[in-house]
């Protein structure tokens, strides 16, 4: 379930999501970055060589669940000490990167019900098991 709100695109993470995010986020493209000002980790994905624009996402945990909260870094603070920069989060480009990282997580479910159902025997098997 995706969620549009003034400030980021909420990604809900199922419930039967078995990898560990952070694995999962870095499969993804993603680097883990620790704010060196509130030690708050979060995850970025640089869209060129240079460091901005970048895709930047929270992991947030509400009611249990897991939640990536997802918008796009165009440029950095305009001066020192201050937490605002010119960010998108509901533009296509942010809302192309959710499809993307929705589809990473179906196929990452897909894999998981795969290597859970039995596999099928062949006919030799059959016979000589």
């Amino acid at each position: 379930m995706v969620r549009s709100f003034l400030a980021y695109m909420e990604i809900d993470i199922p419930f039967d999501f078995k990898v560990n995010l952070r694995t999962f986020l870095r499969r993804a493209g993603y680097t883990e970055f620790v704010d060196p000002n509130t030690s708050q980790a979060s995850y970025t994905r640089r869209l060129s060589r240079d460091y901005y624009p970048r895709f930047h996402l929270y992991l947030k945990e509400r009611d249990g669940k897991d939640i990536l909260n997802l918008h796009l870094d165009q440029k950095k603070p305009s001066y020192p000490g201050s937490q605002a920069h010119s960010g998108e989060y509901d533009t296509a480009v942010v809302q192309r990167e959710v499809s993307r990282i929705q589809g990473l997580i179906k196929n990452q479910i897909d894999n998981q019900v795969q290597q859970t159902e039995p596999k099928k025997k062949g006919f030799f098997a059959k016979l000589f098991s």
